[in-house]
């Protein structure tokens, strides 16, 4: 490993392209199935919908026990076999006869994005960045963003070789990505010589700054710090705005009489405008404090949330798009970087997994919220405007962190 290219930025380069394949095939390119299906089994909206939720048990349940087993046996291993278990999912559910065997399918594909997702990548690249965690980790969580880019790409394979063989070749693409890109990864610099960020561990200045700035503190003792508890409030929060806003998007542009095919775009637009987020903030967060960039990204959120009620003007539209967009993007980069400077990174994985467990209580509560209130009311702008005073209270909650 030359001391010119910094082998943890390989590491990052990984993450961010096994980020890229997993967010655009699992996340946002689920969406290009949905037809296909309706067509073949006659399931409604609201059965194929379900799988969604169980998808989601990766951010949720699944979360702290993924982040205990990162810690216990390292990214490198987690993120080969997540990659191996997806691509088994996928050809899993390439063969799918029954509702049974449909959410059974999304099940095991949960898991496996368990291991080779937020968690583990977040965790991957904190072990080898401490002065640069948020550039860092801005990159890696970029892989996020710009899987948005996949979703033509998904489509048209469903047009030339049906839904089923297009998880056939996703799930071999799985393998051929992420398999090679899994053995790049490596637990911690110190089994190479070097400090985080590439410092010789040889340096006595450097080792000395180490002890000094690389204090660890244990999950036991993490658990007690309020300081920690509010980081998991605000998570909440931020979850609750955003699962939200990108579930009910479509059905809310279209009630404000944006077409459908517009309203598409906006959805897909929203991952790709999160980037310049998850690089700017992320940059940042290594030059001023990070709560105050935290607490900035909620203020981002919050003004494009008030924009978000006004999109009927077109302008205002591309203005929640750069806005919004740039404040969850960032402030999804800043919760790990928070973790790893506050906290260390002995326990790294199972504080970020803690973290998202908790927060995705906030992610149910938000698009619940949101369906109750436009079949009560008929329209989404109350809720938007009370997202908005929420993420008010998230921006103080974050100043509190100390």
């Amino acid at each position: 490993m030359s001391r010119k290219t910094f082998y943890g930025w390989w590491i990052v380069l990984s993450c961010f392209l096994i980020s890229l394949y997993v967010g655009g095939v699992i996340f946002y390119g689920f969406t290009a199935f949905f037809e296909p299906l309706v067509e073949e089994f006659g399931w409604s909206y609201t059965q194929i919908s379900f799988a969604a939720s169980l998808r989601g048990l990766e951010m949720g349940i699944f979360a702290p026990l993924i982040g205990f087993l990162v810690d216990r046996f390292g990214s490198r291993k987690l993120i080969l076999c997540g990659t191996i278990t997806v691509g088994f999912g996928l050809i899993l559910l390439s063969l799918t006869q029954s509702l049974a065997m449909f959410y059974g399918s999304f099940l095991f594909l949960a898991f496996g994005a368990g291991g080779c997702a937020s968690v583990v990548i977040m965790t991957a690249v904190a072990n080898w960045f401490r002065k640069n965690v948020g550039i860092a980790l801005g990159v890696a969580m970029s892989g996020f963003g710009a899987s948005g880019l996949l979703v033509p790409i998904i489509v048209r394979l469903i047009d030339v070789y049906d839904w089923r063989g297009t998880l056939i070749i996703l799930g071999l693409g799985m393998w051929i990505l992420g398999i090679p890109l899994s053995l790049v990864i490596r637990n911690r610099p110190e089994q190479y010589g070097y400090l985080p960020d590439g410092e010789l561990s040889a340096d006595p200045i450097t080792n000395l700054e180490n002890q000094r700035k690389g204090v660890e503190i244990g999950i036991k003792e993490g658990l007690k710090k309020r300081s920690f508890l509010y980081l998991i409030l605000a998570e909440a929060i931020r979850m609750m705005t955003l699962a939200a806003v990108v579930i009910h998007i479509m059905p809310y542009l279209s009630s404000v009489g944006m077409s459908r095919a517009t309203a598409g775009l906006v959805a897909g637009a929203m991952p790709l405008f999160s980037i310049i987020g998850r690089f700017g903030f992320g940059w940042l967060s290594d030059v001023i404090e990070k709560r105050h960039v935290m607490a900035m990204t909620f203020l981002f959120m919050g003004v494009g949330m008030l924009a978000f009620c006004y999109v009927h003007v077109m302008w205002v539209v591309y203005l929640f798009l750069l806005v919004f967009s740039s404040g969850y993007g960032g402030s999804m980069v800043l919760r790990g970087s928070i973790l790893r400077e506050y906290f260390g990174r002995d326990s790294f994985g199972k504080m970020i997994g803690i973290t998202m467990g908790s927060a995705s209580i906030g992610g149910i509560i938000g698009p619940t919220l949101a369906g109750w209130t436009f079949d009560t009311l008929g329209s989404y702008h109350v809720v938007w405007l009370v997202f908005c005073g929420i993420i008010g209270l998230a921006m103080t909650i974050v100043l509190r962190i100390r």
